[in-house]
């Protein structure tokens, strides 16, 4: 018998986080406290992601994380449109990273757009998501990655409760932004194998690793130049979105 479920299986295990995410999400803002909702996202996504990686659909464990990343923000963003104050009560970090956002939004100043500031705390982050993935098989690197979108996404939504919801909506994720979710996520579905092919007790292909390391460096490495060069234009196209 085939090690390898039918294409049909490995569509549905790379689709159930993406159809979880808002339930997940949905739930932690219904019953608040700001643990319970990367909890429940985690939960949403990492069986499937781990039998993937198992499964050797390490592409399809990417495309999974991806989408539920994706699932996971807008539900998010519409959530916090809706109801802020209880989204507030809901998001690790959300007030805290809104108010630092709407401030750089207003006067074009702050950790945003100063490398000396931003590079150090990327870098710590990383770290962080690097032995976080490594040691739990990319359960706890989910787990970071659950928070950091929470919160990106709850000043998103904060954002588009204003004037301009459109221009929030567009710019509110900047490219940068998105290109480090991409990167983490390659990165932390390799540093899951190792410990899952132990925990198996067999072999998980490894193929190919070498390339995906190096696209997830230079994603990377893309995230802190596009900061650089753009991050200190964009708070002119974010400016008509602040509340008044």
């Amino acid at each position: 018998m085939s090690p390898h479920p039918p294409a049909g299986r490995v569509g549905l295990l790379t689709a159930i986080p993406a159809l979880l995410a808002p339930a997940a999400a949905g739930l932690g803002f219904l019953f608040g406290g700001r643990l319970l909702l990367p909890v429940l996202a985690t939960l949403a996504i990492y069986p499937c992601f781990a039998l993937l990686i198992v499964r050797g659909r390490r592409n399809a464990a990417i495309a999974a994380a991806l989408l539920w990343a994706a699932s996971l923000s807008v539900t998010t963003i519409l959530l916090t449109v809706r109801d802020p104050a209880r989204a507030g009560a809901a998001i690790l970090n959300g007030d805290a990273y809104r108010d630092e956002m709407f401030a750089f939004i207003a006067d074009g100043k702050g950790r945003e757009s100063d490398p000396a500031a931003f590079v150090p705390l990327h870098a710590r982050h990383l770290s962080l998501f690097v032995l976080l993935s490594a040691i739990s098989a990319g359960l706890l690197g989910l787990g970071m990655g659950t928070v950091l979108v929470g919160y990106m996404s709850y000043y998103v939504g904060a954002l588009a409760g204003g004037p301009a919801p459109l221009p929030a909506a567009l710019f509110g994720w900047p490219p940068w932004a998105v290109v480090r979710v991409v990167g983490f996520i390659i990165l932390g579905t390799l540093l899951s194998r190792p410990l899952l092919s132990r925990l198996v007790r067999r072999p998980i292909p490894a193929e190919g690793e070498g390339r995906l390391y190096l696209l997830a460096f230079a994603l990377l490495v893309l995230d802190l130049l596009l900061k650089w060069l753009l991050a200190p234009y964009w708070p002119a196209l974010l400016r008509p979105c602040l509340p008044g």
